[in-house]
């Protein structure tokens, strides 16, 4: 028998310094516990907070991420965006994953800051101009796609809100297609968008895109739908966008191609997330009677109140005030975002310092240490949430008013319900996220019944874990028809 030679692995071994968390290295060089969180990360991170309190290391494909558990801490990493920063990993993973030059301040000075202030057109006045085409094109789009449903229609759910929140979407921000089969290329854009969209989580895990099959093919005909060439085709498009045009123009260095890929990405920012979010919404609200009845009924009250008509030829106008307005709506909409987004809130250590905490609690981090916030610990807390895993359509209702006061442990929580980041790192789409979801949701009870077609259960797919809202693991059945104008 031959002489068997023994193999040795060797390790990277860190000393730990006084302060700093207990780490979790796993066995496999280099990924450490990568696999084991990718396969399911709350209940990874549950176990570790079991075995070490609410504070841990933990070394994910080569980065060694410091988890902060108790929600009461999280104000003190929120905080310090100074010494805790989240734009340049952010600006190094887009660059990466929509292949557009890194927003260097040497090649492009201001670059990442001017396009920054831009986001003032997702917010005040310009918001409601924005919500207010949104709602148009909504509306157009329904009757286009739903109004000869006299009797019923069964189509699959999440390919229907893709379909209608995509193009909503897309006209809203970049304009018309003037062709006379502008809904068909549209489509097109979209399926090339599922496609890059499926690839998403392996290049956020910066798997090299050569390695994901047609993806840069794919990618690079996504980006050519943006050349300034065939923008200008376009009508009717957002000054959010041409706001972009105009800055992207100021600098030379910035080829055609790089200014492409950066409306490629944000398109991507602007539905990427809203496409599942719309899904999860429309699901559980059909998934149960008595929080359908209690949406429709406020919907229905509104439309009587102003004196509007609903019906696929009659155009609604909602106000902000009256949005903000629909409690039960807005209630069972951040329930299924409490279900279902799954976000993890990245800093990034600038320097060797000690991040002080609650209770004379001290965490010492080294320069380059990763810390994060996992929201989805705190969205399924049974000391916050009664019954967490089960949707309540109006936990978010008190008195007939918005619910704003959760308390863990007798305590009140200042962060509760964190679907859009927090801090520097929250989207700055988020108001017009939740209106365009909210007008959807309006629009499809108010013009049609609506009843599930498959009696099945829909589950997360935890692929995306860490990434924002999950997708469904399947898709499912529904059918719809115009309601009478009686009922």
């Amino acid at each position: 028998m031959p002489k068997l030679t023994p193999v040795y692995f060797f390790f990277p071994v860190f000393n730990r310094k006084t302060g700093e968390p207990p780490l979790i290295n796993g066995w496999i060089p280099y990924l450490g516990k990568a696999l084991i969180f990718r396969k399911d990360a709350y209940k990874f991170l549950l176990d570790q907070q079991k075995k070490f309190g609410d504070i841990f290391t933990v070394h994910i494909a080569g980065r060694y991420i410091t988890f902060i558990m108790d929600p009461f801490q999280y104000v003190y990493v929120i905080r310090n965006s100074k010494q805790l920063e989240f734009h340049e990993f952010a600006n190094k993973m887009a660059s990466k994953t929509f292949d557009y030059p890194a927003l260097s301040k040497g090649k492009f000075p201001e670059l990442k800051e001017n396009l920054h202030r831009i986001y003032q057109y997702l917010q005040g006045k310009p918001l409601d101009i924005i919500s207010d085409h949104m709602m148009k094109n909504l509306q157009d789009i329904f009757e286009w796609k739903c109004s000869q449903a006299t009797d019923w229609e069964t189509e699959k759910m999440y390919k229907f809100c893709c379909s209608v929140m995509f193009e909503a979407s897309f006209v809203t921000l970049y304009g018309r297609v003037p062709a006379a089969d502008g809904h068909k290329v549209i489509s097109e854009i979209r399926d090339k968008f599922i496609k890059f969209d499926a690839s998403f989580p392996y290049l956020a895990a910066n798997i090299p895109i050569e390695l994901l099959g047609a993806t840069k093919k794919v990618r690079k005909e996504l980006i050519h739908h943006f050349l300034l060439q065939n923008m200008t085709k376009w009508l009717g498009g957002s000054k959010v966008v041409q706001a972009r045009q105009d800055i992207f123009e100021k600098y030379e260095l910035l080829g055609d191609y790089d200014k492409a890929a950066h409306h490629f990405a944000f398109l991507w920012a602007s539905v990427g997330n809203t496409i599942p979010a719309t899904f999860w919404a429309m699901y559980y609200l059909l998934r149960h009677p008595e929080a359908l009845a209690a949406v429709r009924d406020e919907i229905d009250h509104l439309l009587q109140s102003t004196g509007q008509k609903r019906g696929p030829t009659y155009n609604i106008h909602l106000t902000r005030e009256q949005l903000d307005n629909l409690v039960y709506l807005e209630s069972a909409l951040n329930e299924s975002l409490r279900m279902c987004s799954s976000s993890m809130n990245i800093r990034i250590s600038q320097e060797d310092f000690v991040l002080k905490l609650e209770g004379n609690q001290e965490v010492v981090l080294r320069k380059g240490d990763w810390i994060a916030l996992y929201p989805q610990i705190l969205h399924m807390d049974p000391e916050v949430y009664e019954d967490p895993k089960e949707y309540k359509f109006d936990r978010y209702i008190e008195d007939g008013k918005k619910k704003t006061t959760f308390y863990k442990a007798g305590r009140k929580l200042k962060y509760f319900l964190m679907p859009f980041g927090s801090g520097i790192s929250m989207c700055p789409g988020r108001f017009l996220a939740m209106n365009e979801m909210k007008m959807f949701l309006f629009i499809l009870l108010s013009h049609f019944d609506v009843e599930l077609a498959e009696n099945k259960a829909v589950r997360l797919d935890n692929s995306r874990m860490g990434l924002g809202i999950l997708l469904p693991d399947a898709d499912i059945a529904f059918r719809y028809k115009l309601r009478s104008l009686r009922n």
